[in-house]
């Protein structure tokens, strides 16, 4: 997991005044004390190689992990101890990289099984694992229950937080199939220590505890448990000590950014609903847009050329690629330069100098020289006269304009005042069209320059007829280290909505999971749903 990450685990609950029970005796996997097998193992573990032997396995693949069968010796008291963790409080986990329900941290609890469970990972087996590692495992260990049921998931992270250096998972689960999801997911890495796809999943299996190493190449998931009949119980956490050494973090490329295209108004008259047109109305907008930050303008698209849009995305061959890595985003982004072509007149709509003008408009922003700015308003106090003769000018070369001195006509006519076109120092934005469906998501990341930076967001939906809330999919603002949504955008056909960030807001799209596929079920045109992602820098 991110170090910047929140610490999944919360603070203990007391357990009052109530009389102490008497702890149990837990006996562990006599295998792994066998001095051959325990030899064997350490050597392996050392060398980086694979051993497998009497419900023991040790691999290096994709990195250090090692699974122990029958972990614990009585039947008995792996009964007593699932009771007495079903019995907890747990709490609702939710965010951009996980669902799933939690326990308070078990360090403290007093229950005879958990107690007893606690003590021998605390003490026998964390004496075996550093010996078996040749690593110095501190007496800090985290520990606490996780219950994943229907659509719960944990997304691809690498665990790494300061101190910590063994994670562990001990699996309390009834038969379960591969059907049934939850797996936990191994994946490989790039030379930037960056994970690229799946190569092991390991399969929860009662009374089966796996461990790792927890490296800059741990990457795992849990994938969705897809059963609505069962429950993932496990114990899990962290043995603490010197942590590896990490290089430095990698940081992506930024997405190439564009100036406008140079397309007049008539290009909006085209496409866009004519209300949004209206210079009054572009006005009202702006005012909602300025108390807020935020807006949604619905039917946006005109309902012929929407239409178009839609039934080329479901029919056309566009080249789909998908995008990661998956420790902060996993989705399909088109080819632009392989597009139909009325899907490539939106695109080119929304990368338009016209539309450039329009959301300067709708927000008030400066997206166009144009577009009134506070530079512009200070001017303006100081010479009110020099205005009015301006907006004379504005009139009468560029047609008609809206409150704020704003034209939609006449864009090629007039160039910034006391400045050509080619002194101007444009605005920007990149662009991409994404396909989303079961499965797909983005991450909060540290690395993503991109939110550094004061901008615009622009969605624009499609394909999202019957898209419900519970599948997933809806875009989520977060501040900066917290988890509690600022806001949230739900699919909805043929709108657009527009957000202004600042620096310390972050973004994600939650999950698609299980649920989704019974609109598919329903409607096999529907392969999740699409929008238009565009932000734009001032």
């Amino acid at each position: 997991m991110n170090s910047k990450r929140k610490h999944l685990n919360i603070q203990s609950q007391g357990t009052g005044k109530k009389k102490e029970k008497r702890e149990e005796e837990v006996g562990i996997s006599d295998v792994i004390n066998e001095e051959v097998v325990k030899n064997r193992v350490r050597e392996t573990w050392r060398r980086k190689e694979r051993y497998s032997h009497a419900g023991i396995e040790v691999d290096a693949n994709p990195f250090p992990h090692c699974i122990i069968k029958d972990f614990i010796q009585s039947q008995s008291f792996l009964e007593g101890l699932q009771k007495e963790l079903l019995d907890l409080n747990f709490h609702q986990k939710s965010n951009d990289l996980y669902k799933f329900k939690q326990s308070a941290d078990l360090k403290k609890r007093k229950d005879s099984h958990i107690s007893a469970l606690r003590k021998v990972l605390f003490e026998q087996f964390r004496s075996w694992l550093s010996e078996i590692m040749q690593v110095e495992l501190e007496n800090t260990v985290d520990i606490s229950c996780a219950k994943y049921e229907y659509t719960d998931v944990l997304l691809c992270h690498d665990d790494e937080l300061e101190g910590r250096r063994v994670a562990f998972i001990l699996y309390l689960v009834p038969p379960w199939d591969r059907s049934d999801g939850g797996t936990l997911d191994l994946y490989s890495t790039d030379e930037h220590c960056q994970p690229q796809q799946i190569v092991k999943s390991l399969l929860p299996s009662l009374n089966t505890l796996v461990f790792f190493e927890v490296s800059p190449v741990s990457f795992h998931q849990v994938s969705e448990v897809t059963s609505e009949g069962k429950r993932r119980l496990s114990v899990s956490g962290w043995f603490h000590g010197r942590s590896l050494e990490r290089p430095p973090r990698y940081m992506e490329p930024a997405q190439p950014r564009t100036p406008h295209i140079p397309r007049d108004e008539s290009l909006l008259y085209e496409w866009v609903n004519p209300q949004y047109m209206d210079l009054a109305y572009q006005a009202q907008v702006q005012e909602e847009f300025e108390e807020s930050s935020e807006i949604l303008l619905k039917d946006f698209l005109k309902a012929d050329k929407f239409d178009m849009v839609c039934e080329a995305l479901r029919k056309s061959d566009i080249v789909w690629k998908r995008r990661g890595p998956p420790n902060k985003r996993c989705y399909e982004c088109a080819e632009e330069a392989a597009l139909p072509e009325c899907v490539s007149q939106c695109w080119e709509l929304l990368a338009s100098e016209a539309m450039f003008l329009l959301l300067s408009n709708f927000t008030g922003l400066k997206l166009h020289y144009l577009a009134s700015g506070d530079d512009d308003e200070e001017d303006d106090d100081d010479d009110d006269d020099k205005e009015e003769k301006e907006e004379k000018t504005d009139e009468t070369v560029a047609g008609s304009s809206d409150a704020a001195g704003n034209s939609i006509a006449g864009l090629e006519e007039k160039e910034a005042p006391g400045k050509t076109m080619g002194e101007w120092s444009a605005p920007v934005c990149r662009g991409e069209l994404r396909r989303w469906r079961r499965g797909d998501y983005t991450i909060v990341h540290d690395t993503d320059v991109g939110n550094a930076e004061f901008a615009l967001d622009l969605l624009l939906f499609l394909g999202c007829e019957d898209w419900q809330t519970e599948y997933g999919g809806f875009t989520s603002y977060i501040a900066n280290g917290e988890d509690e949504e600022l806001l949230t955008i739900y699919p909805e056909n043929n709108s657009l909505a527009l957000v202004y960030r600042d620096r310390e807001t972050l973004k994600f799209v939650k999950h698609i999971n299980h649920q989704s596929l019974e609109r598919l079920r329903q409607n096999p045109d529907r392969q999740g749903f699409y929008d238009f992602s565009f932000v734009y820098y001032e």
